[in-house]
C-alpha cells in the first residue's frame, strides 16, 4: 500500500510516496517518490513572525502540486504535517484555513514532541536491541528534539528553539544553548557512553557525503573533519566541491555544530544515522492506522 506524506518545514517543504517495506534494506519506508521545495517558511516568521501574501502563494503552488503527484501514484492516504515555522506564525491558523480550503488537504500543525513521538514511531524497529537504551537528536530549520529512551521506550524528551534557519538569521540565544546542556545534564547520566541516533535533512547528506553506510556508527572525528572543511569554504564552494543544493549549503554547517555541541557533552565517540524523518514516521503511522481499518 502506498502513502504519501507531506513534511512542510522550517527551510523546506517536502513530499514522499511509499510504503513500509520489512526487509530495511535502506530504512523502513520504500520510496516510490521524493519531492523536496525550498519554501523557507521560517526565514519569514523568524523575522515578522508571519507568512506574507507573496509566501501564501508560493505555499498553495507547492502544496497543489503534491497533492497532484500523490494523486498520480493512487495513494491510500495522504497526510499533512506543518512544524516549527508554522507552529509560531501568529498568523499559522489562517493560512492553514487557505491552504486547506484552496487545496483541499486538512494540515495539521503539530507540536515538537508531536513531532518526535512521529520520527520515533519507526525506531523499535529500526534498533534490534530490545533493551538498549540510546539517546535520538532530531535537529531541523527551527527546532531541535532530544529523546531519551530506555528499553525501546521513551521516557523522556525536549524540544529546544534552536535549529538552522534560525542560526542564519541569528535567532537563537545563548542562554538557549546553556539550557540544552543543563536538561542533558539533568536527565542524562553523561559520565558513561551512549548509543546515539541522529536524524534530520543535513545529517543524511552528511552521512552520505561520509559514504556511511546504514545502521552502522558514524565517528564524531569523521563529523568533525567534514564540518570543518565545510565551513572553510563559501557557499558556491560548497555547492560545487560536494554538489549542494544552495539551501542544503547554507544549513548543514549550523546544523553540524548543532549536532557536534550535544554530543561534545554527551561524550560519546559515534552516531548512527537511521535515516528517518518526519515523512517516514507519517507513513509508518498510517500503514499501522489502515491495519485496523
Amino acid at each position: 500500500m502506498k502513502f504519501g506524506a507531506i513534511d512542510i518545514g522550517t527551510n523546506a517543504t517536502r513530499l514522499l510516496i511509499g510504503e513500509v517495506d520489512f526487509n530495511f534494506t535502506d530504512g523502513l519506508v520504500h520510496k516510490h517518490s521524493y519531492i523536496r521545495i525550498p519554501l523557507r517558511l521560517g526565514v519569514e516568521v523568524f523575522d515578522s513572525g508571519y507568512i506574507s501574501e507573496s509566501k501564501i502563494i508560493e505555499f498553495k503552488k507547492s502544496m497543489q502540486a503534491f497533492k497532484l503527484v500523490a494523486e498520480v501514484f493512487d495513494v491510500k492516504d495522504l497526510r499533512v504535517c506543518a512544524t516549527s515555522a508554522m507552529r509560531e506564525a501568529k498568523n499559522a491558523l489562517e493560512v492553514k484555513n487557505y491552504i486547506d480550503k484552496e487545496v483541499g488537504l486538512n494540515m495539521e500543525i503539530i507540536s515538537g514532541h508531536q513531532e518526535a513521538d512521529i520520527i520515533f514511531s519507526t525506531f523499535s524497529l529500526l534498533n534490534k536491541e530490545e533493551n538498549a537504551s540510546y539517546i535520538v537528536i532530531d535537529v531541523g530549520g527551527g527546532s531541535t528534539e532530544i529523546s531519551v529512551f530506555e528499553k525501546g521506550e521513551k521516557i523522556n524528551s525536549e524540544s529546544f528553539n534552536i535549529g538552522t534557519v534560525r542560526m542564519l538569521k541569528e535567532k537563537v540565544s545563548k542562554q538557549c544553548w546553556l539550557d540544552i546542556k543543563k536538561w542533558l545534564n539533568d536527565n542524562i547520566d553523561v559520565s558513561g557512553e551512549h548509543k546515539v541516533f541522529a536524524t534530520g535533512g543535513n545529517i543524511n547528506k552528511a552521512h552520505k557525503l561520509l559514504k556511511g553506510q546504514f545502521m552502522k556508527p558514524t565517528s564524531i572525528k569523521k563529523i568533525r573533519k567534514l564540518r570543518n572543511e565545510l565551513r572553510k569554504l563559501s557557499l558556491n564552494e560548497r555547492i560545487n566541491k560536494f554538489n549542494l543544493k544552495p539551501d542544503r549549503a547554507d544549513t548543514i554547517v549550523p546544523a553540524l555544530d548543532i549536532y557536534l555541541f550535544i554530543i561534545k557533552i554527551l561524550k560519546t565517540k559515534s552516531i548512527t544515522v537511521p535515516k528517518v524523518g518526519l515523512a517516514d514516521g507519517m507513513i509508518y503511522t498510517m500503514y499501522l492506522n489502515s491495519l485496523n481499518e
